[in-house]
């Protein structure tokens, strides 16, 4: 009998996890499928106990859920401890609704083995206070950066999470306005700026020689964030669609316990965006 798997959030109608899961299923041979479901805003609850109580097998979840499948949940691992949020979900032997959160291994797999970079010993900056930064910053720090600062348009935001993660690791939040006459060996936008063609409020000049920028949003084009990058002279500029490949897969591992090959799947993707 065929597992179901699916991926909920609302909208979901952009989402590129069924095509990345199909191609990880074909890859390595394993009888499943996996759909989008749309969930109203007010009923994300009730999906998750409907998908599971018909046989579903596991869940992947984007916005605007992570937070409410991390509190739905009745085991959750450590990294969705620290990430405040999940973006997994399965049932587990007992019975219990198990969350993971494989957003910052996705990142980390991205730029260490896709892209051969390394961020031990670099200073770095973080764009963006939210979901999405909390849920990559642990992998970040286990890295043993020289330094992670935090930047945010609400200072407050970005002391509250800095201070979370502030025991043993050299991190600090700092305002957009605070970054003049600072510089970056890394530069990784955790904003939705641009998805809405935006950019963050940076100043020029705060690229260190051979900075490398990175955006966890794709698409077809590049980012204005990219643009940024390029245009302040980086050494190397990516966007995300390693890191949702990559979040994908472990996700994928977690639920069948198979590795597969992400390279591929990230060039077939990337060839499909318009």
């Amino acid at each position: 009998m065929t597992d179901q798997y699916a991926v909920i959030g609302n909208p979901i109608a952009q989402s590129k996890s069924p095509e990345i899961h199909r191609a990880f299923a074909q890859q390595t041979g394993q009888d499943m499928n996996y759909t989008k479901l749309l969930a109203p805003i007010d009923q994300f609850k009730e999906e998750v106990k409907k998908f599971f109580s018909s046989g579903g097998k596991g869940l992947n979840i984007t916005v605007p859920f992570k937070l409410q499948a991390w509190q739905l949940a009745q085991v959750r691992s450590d990294r969705a401890e620290l990430a405040g949020s999940a973006n997994t979900l399965l049932v587990g032997r007992e019975g219990r609704l198990y969350a993971d959160n494989t957003d910052g291994i996705g990142l980390a797999r991205d730029i260490l083995r896709n892209q051969q970079g390394t961020v031990t010993g670099k200073k770095i900056l973080i764009l963006g206070a939210g979901g999405a930064v909390r849920g990559v910053l642990s992998n970040l720090l286990a890295e043993k950066p020289k330094q992670l600062v935090i930047a945010n348009r609400t200072l407050s935001k970005a002391t509250q999470l800095a201070d979370l993660f502030s025991k043993k690791n050299p991190i600090r939040a700092i305002g957009y306005d605070q970054l003049t006459r600072q510089q970056f060996d890394w530069v990784i936008n955790g904003t939705a700026a641009s998805l809405q063609n935006e950019l963050p409020p940076l100043p020029g000049g705060i690229l260190r020689a051979n900075a490398w920028c990175y955006d966890m949003m794709y698409g077809a084009q590049d980012t204005v964030f990219m643009q940024w990058a390029k245009e302040q002279g980086a050494a190397k500029v990516m966007d995300g669609l390693g890191m949702l490949v990559e979040q994908a897969a472990e996700a994928f591992f977690i639920w069948r316990h198979v590795r597969p090959q992400t390279q591929p799947v990230i060039e077939q993707i990337r060839g499909q965006l318009v």
